[in-house]
């Protein structure tokens, strides 16, 4: 039997990197998905490719309305909600602290903190409600980043808002460990995403040279496959993985070994 037969998984960030291979190997072993992002055409494309019944909402998840809205969804669509993937996110220019532009800083904070925040808020009283109800468990696995595990050079303010992703994840794990929801961080290094692409394209010193700079520290002197993250992202969420709860999940290539 599929692994996720039966159960409604809500990923935000769905059309691109890791959400969009998330959705896809979610659907394939058997789940239902909620999906968002910012753009409604790329998402109604991409959820009438999956193999699974979906529901969409478009939205900026810098919005409260749209992790509020996206549980609502999953509930009257397909009557629960057992996984959510809180993926969405964006990076920064590869620059030190005072080049950063305020604006921009804000920017990063209310999408990549506040938006989990958002849909922590909303997801952990409805699948609370779920489990008491039904005896169900629930997981969440939020996108996290090994800078939010130390610091960042050049990635200050993405490192801090990452940061506070893990705080809110081993906070939120504690507080709900008693109420059959597991809350985990995966905390990649640079993999091969439109998004890191778009982010060595921003640095002043070209894509080759920021490759070098990003995986110079990196043990295993190499970029992440998509595929190697989300195998860790699907091991935080499955179901047999019941006694993992309020844990960092470096899929790093060995950078916080040493």
């Amino acid at each position: 039997m599929a692994r996720f037969a039966g159960l409604t998984a809500i990923v935000t960030g769905a059309t691109g990197g890791f959400g969009r291979r998330t959705a896809e190997r979610l659907a394939e072993e058997g789940a239902r998905l909620v999906l968002s992002d910012m753009n409604e055409a790329p998402l109604k494309e991409f959820a009438a490719s999956l193999p699974t019944e979906t529901a969409i909402r478009a939205g900026d998840i810098s919005d409260e309305t749209l992790s509020e809205a996206l549980v609502a969804l999953a509930l009257e669509r397909f009557g629960t909600l057992d996984i959510a993937i809180n993926n969405a996110g964006i990076a920064q220019s590869f620059v030190k602290l005072p080049q950063v532009p305020s604006d921009e800083a804000r920017r990063i904070i209310d999408i990549d903190l506040m938006g989990v925040f958002y849909a922590l808020k909303h997801q952990l009283p409805a699948m609370e409600r779920e489990n008491r109800a039904s005896g169900r468990t629930a997981a969440i696995v939020n996108i996290a980043s090994v800078a939010g595990l130390a610091g960042a050079p050049r990635l200050s303010v993405y490192s801090a808002a990452k940061h506070g992703v893990v705080g809110l994840t081993r906070s939120a794990a504690a507080e709900y460990a008693t109420k059959g929801i597991r809350v985990n961080a995966v905390c990649p290094s640079f993999a091969r995403t439109a998004m890191a692409l778009d982010f060595l394209k921003m640095s002043p010193k070209g894509i080759d040279e920021s490759a070098a700079d990003l995986t110079r520290g990196v043990p295993m002197k190499r970029l992440a496959e998509v595929d190697e993250i989300v195998e860790v992202i699907l091991f935080a969420c499955d179901p047999r993985n019941s006694f993992m709860t309020g844990q960092t999940l470096a899929a790093d290539g060995g950078i916080t070994a040493i």
